[in-house]
């Protein structure tokens, strides 16, 4: 994941100013980016629009990248930041959760989706995406980005403290907050245990 300015001459000539290679350069990351802020924004128009602000940004930062963190790193540092700063100012508040209400009607999505021919894994993983998307957006934005930049985006806990600007013990109480908070609203109660390996693997430092 690591891409150092020196070994990487595409973002070394970006920095320089050169557009072909900044276009270039954006077109890597311009996929993880939009997929990190629709999660985080819960909106598709918000989405877009969290995108272009951060593809702008990134453009704006390069000179001032250093290296000191791998690129990656710190495009995924300014899109979390475009997102929480749109999320703050737009004053979005997530559609009321009624623990009430089956589970059916709480994700009728999910049950519409079924309903249709089709491969039945591919309409299992579309809405299995639905009910996630639909419970990210009941949390907070503080542990909604620390969940999707972990078991989403693949990030470590480090990496994660880095983007996000907190001690590691934080990350890590955001982490499993928001994670068992997702367990209650999908209703699974092995969702927030579904990464644990990866945790063990990835939890280098």
């Amino acid at each position: 994941m690591s891409e150092s300015v020196s070994s990487d001459p595409v973002l070394e000539a970006a920095r320089r100013g050169d557009r072909s290679a900044q276009d270039q350069l954006l077109r890597r990351h311009v996929q993880a980016i939009h997929g990190l802020c629709r999660r985080i924004t819960g909106d598709d128009s918000d989405a877009l629009d969290a995108t272009q602000d951060t593809l702008i940004a990134i453009v704006r930062g390069l000179s001032a990248f250093d290296g000191r963190s791998s690129f990656s790193t710190w495009v995924y540092r300014v899109a979390t930041n475009v997102c929480l700063d749109e999320l703050r100012r737009r004053k979005r508040r997530p559609v009321p959760f009624d623990p009430n209400t089956s589970s059916d009607d709480q994700f009728s999505s999910r049950s519409s989706i079924s309903g249709h021919s089709g491969d039945s894994d591919e309409i299992g993983r579309i809405a299995d995406h639905l009910l996630i998307d639909q419970a990210l957006a009941q949390l907070a934005p503080e542990f909604r980005a620390a969940v999707v930049l972990r078991d989403m985006c693949q990030l470590d806990y480090a990496e994660i403290a880095e983007v996000l600007d907190i001690p590691i013990g934080t990350v890590r109480s955001r982490i499993a907050r928001g994670r068992g908070q997702l367990a209650d609203l999908i209703g699974h109660s092995d969702t927030g245990n579904s990464t644990a390996p990866s945790d063990r693997q990835r939890d280098r430092r």
